[in-house]
């Protein structure tokens, strides 16, 4: 323990001093690593090398937690490689949660030595300096969730599905790892649709899911206002839990009925289904559209106006500081608020009560508008790389960008140059955000000067 922490501090000054480049070089070191460990005989079923293509596209997904692959995990890949995925998976997850809230912690120090103000948005629960507790905080929040899960789904098909002691075990944490990690690597060809009327097994992974997806800094606000809330009778959540929560909770809600509503009848999917399990499977697939990769249904089947309804939702994402990508939950509230704020002619943007920092809103149009023309730019080159439907390739690209790992099928067909392009994506959309976000706030400064004001005609 005392060299992880000698490590963090270590890291922390690193951050300190080029946080975006300590963090985009982290990565990239363990992506190639992972590369070059798969692209070794040993790592495939079949004993031969794998072309390192395949294996740093295997890498890439697995450290930025996506899903996203051009070979089947459970047949490809021996033990070893099946084992260097998880390793990868869990870094990765690790690492990413880690490196958010220490990021956010460095922001929200710099901010308030430098403007003498605090910075409410994201980690007013975290305290700068205290990197001991993000770190044991992270690992056993990780550790909790994946033994709980791990063991119901290792009941499950120990006691359901007839498995073996081993191969329960192995399948339980395995799939409860990806799952927290919202990594969406699985170890059935057909993902999880085999098991997309038990609630035993898709219950437990769309909580982990939902639990990874949220961030740390909620789950550490979460858990610390429980036992305040106990002694006290009050509940003193801040804004950033507060938008992460009911913001999480409304797209969940608006994605299991849509995609009931719009895949009913379809024969592919839910047409065959009862009632119960059509709930179910919709919530199932809203789930895990957050950026989770699992699928309980045939995505290629799905309806078109289906597949536009989840790129939306995973082009949104999950919170900040966690394990689920997109633009965040949080940056889509501030968007909304400054839109009702506009619309309402109030010169300020407000949400539950806070008025919201300018800089915020920034921010949040920056990271929202930068994610567009990156998601239509690569849907632009892949479409002029196959003949695929416009909305399958889009449906592939934000699936990458988001670190989803959803896909209609079309990513192992991809040219070499295409499968390039979403591993890209996938460091691009996994590292993006954190490091743009910081770097945005720790550039910020107060002008001692204000510039002549004029008024452009807008629409």
């Amino acid at each position: 323990m005392a060299g992880l922490v000698a490590w963090a501090r270590k890291g922390s000054s690193l951050l300190a001093a080029h946080p975006a480049r300590a963090v985009v070089v982290a990565f990239a070191v363990v992506v190639l690593a992972g590369a070059v460990v798969l692209s070794l005989p040993f790592a495939a079923e079949d004993g031969s090398a794998t072309g390192f293509v395949t294996a740093l596209f295997t890498s890439t997904s697995a450290v930025c937690v996506t899903g996203l692959a051009v070979v089947d995990t459970g047949t490809y890949w021996s033990g070893f490689g099946e084992g260097v995925i998880l390793v990868l998976i869990q870094v990765g997850g690790f690492g990413i949660m880690t490196m958010a809230s220490l990021l956010a912690l460095l922001v929200s120090g710099r901010l308030r030595l430098r403007m003498q103000l605090t910075a409410q948005a994201e980690t007013k629960s975290l305290g700068i300096g205290d990197v001991r507790r993000v770190l044991l905080g992270v690992a056993g929040t990780t550790l909790i969730v994946e033994l709980a899960v791990g063991a119901v789904l290792a009941l499950r098909f120990r006691y359901g599905y007839g498995e073996d002691f081993g191969s329960s075990v192995y399948l339980g944490y395995f799939h409860a790892v990806s799952a927290f990690n919202n990594a969406g690597f699985g170890l059935h060809a057909d993902s999880l649709t085999r098991y997309a009327q038990d609630a035993w097994v898709t219950l437990p992974i769309a909580a982990a899911v939902i639990l990874g997806g949220i961030g740390f800094p909620v789950l550490l606000e979460l858990l610390r206002h429980r036992h305040r809330r106990r002694t006290t009778g009050r509940r003193n959540w801040t804004l950033h839990t507060k938008l992460t929560l009911i913001t999480t909770t409304v797209l969940l809600a608006a994605g299991t009925v849509l995609t009931c509503l719009l895949e009913w009848s379809n024969p592919g999917t839910l047409g065959t289904h009862t009632a119960a399990a059509k709930i179910l499977d919709g919530f199932f697939h809203s789930a895990m559209s957050r950026t989770a990769g699992f699928n309980s249904l045939d995505i290629g089947a799905l309806h078109a106006s289906t597949l536009l309804m989840t790129c939306v939702l995973m082009f949104i994402g999950g919170g900040s500081a966690g394990t689920a990508g997109g633009i965040k939950v949080t940056t889509f509230a501030v968007l909304l608020a400054a839109i009702t704020a506009e619309v309402r002619g109030e010169p300020n943007s407000a949400v539950l009560g806070r008025r919201l920092a300018p800089h915020a809103l920034r921010q949040a149009l920056t990271v929202a508008l930068l994610g567009v023309g990156l998601v239509i730019a690569s849907t632009l080159a892949l479409l002029s790389l196959t003949e695929e439907r416009l909305e399958v390739v889009l449906f592939e690209v934000v699936s990458a960008f988001a670190t989803v790992g959803l896909s209609t099928g079309i990513t192992a067909d991809l040219p070499t140059v295409g499968q390039l392009l979403l591993i890209g994506l996938m460091f691009i959309g996994r590292l993006g955000p954190i490091t743009l976000v910081s770097a945005l706030a720790l550039r910020e400064r107060t002008r001692r000067y204000e510039l002549p004001e004029e008024r452009p005609v807008i629409g």
